[in-house]
């Protein structure tokens, strides 16, 4: 497990001297991409507040951006995105999947290397779609950059999981204040408790962040910029490969999944039960888990993507290491 004291060295840190090596000899990772990666780690709370529009500095932009970008309206049927395919947006290189709580515990709880260069059926982008994890039991706890410049923010802050290596020493050593190191354990137990509050987990991929897989994000409505950019037509977020799929039987209409959905996905029809849209709905399984009924069961939807199914990377992973 990684320490806790803070390693320095003259000219550059540890953390970051690691993070350009890793970038150095990586194909098609250019110059842009390294100062790019290195403004994301190093200032993510101006980065990501800026680009939500509430860094103090974005709110006094704000007239000058709406004059040179005029906002589009809120888009209620997402793109499609089930092949790989470019959007134009900023999502082709800095996106998230969607995944059930099950997933994502499986995910901090890797206990070898992994390296999947290509998930192109299962990141449906067209960069930043590789899950390489090096030193996987290397753990940050972050306060999210999305809650630090909200009005109301949800609470607990530390709640943004970066895992593996470089990546978690990078972070750690430039935010100390607002990041702890925590075991596998603590992991799963962060996302059990956002799981509770009814936020969603998504693995996160950034191509300036060398092009794979670097955390987990508790997102919910009220605070989450890629939820927000999803809605606004930029597809930042892709489906976990499931659908949810209400018992008309079993359902009462009570509203409890309607509120519970950060995707807006959810409705009570006519009929008094749950009616899912099925453009909106990402298969983050927050629903099951809220409906006490056991009304609303994920099924996998080929038509929304492939699961990232963990289990399936380590046979691929081991069969790569055999080879």
């Amino acid at each position: 497990m990684a320490g806790n004291k803070r390693r320095r060295s003259s000219l550059v840190s540890e953390g970051t001297r690691k993070f350009i090596e890793a970038g150095r000899d990586l194909e098609g990772f250019s110059l842009w991409d390294k100062v790019h990666g290195y403004i994301y780690g190093r200032w993510p709370y101006h980065y990501i507040g800026i680009g939500k529009g509430e860094h103090p500095i974005a709110k006094k932009l704000a007239p000058l951006i709406r004059l040179l970008f005029p906002p589009k309206e809120p888009s209620t049927k997402p793109k499609p995105h089930s092949l790989t395919m470019a959007t134009g947006t900023i999502a082709d290189g800095y996106h998230g999947k969607a995944m059930p709580l099950d997933t994502a515990k499986q995910l901090v709880m890797v206990n070898q290397p992994i390296k999947v260069p290509d998930l192109e059926q299962v990141i449906p982008y067209v960069r930043a779609r590789a899950i390489i994890l090096e030193n996987p039991g290397h753990i940050i706890a972050l306060d999210c950059p999305c809650r630090k410049y909200a009005e109301n923010p949800c609470l607990p802050m530390d709640v943004c999981l970066i895992v593996g290596e470089p990546f978690a020493s990078f972070v750690w050593e430039h935010h100390p204040d607002s990041a702890r190191w925590i075991s596998q354990e603590e992991a799963v137990q962060i996302l059990e408790a956002e799981d509770a509050r009814g936020h969603v987990h998504h693995a996160f991929f950034k191509d300036a962040m060398l092009g794979r897989f670097y955390a987990i994000c508790n997102c919910c409505e009220c605070c989450c910029g890629a939820i927000r950019s999803q809605r606004n037509g930029s597809p930042m977020l892709s489906s976990s490969g499931y659908l949810a799929h209400i018992d008309e039987d079993l359902c009462i209409g009570c509203d409890t999944c309607v509120e519970y959905c950060q995707f807006g996905a959810l409705s009570i029809g006519p009929g008094e039960f749950a009616l899912v849209n099925i453009d909106l709905c990402m298969g983050c399984a927050v629903c099951e888990s809220k409906c006490d009924q056991g009304a609303i069961s994920i099924q996998l939807a080929p038509e929304k993507g492939i699961p990232l199914e963990i289990e399936k990377l380590f046979q691929a992973a081991e069969a790569q290491y055999r080879d």
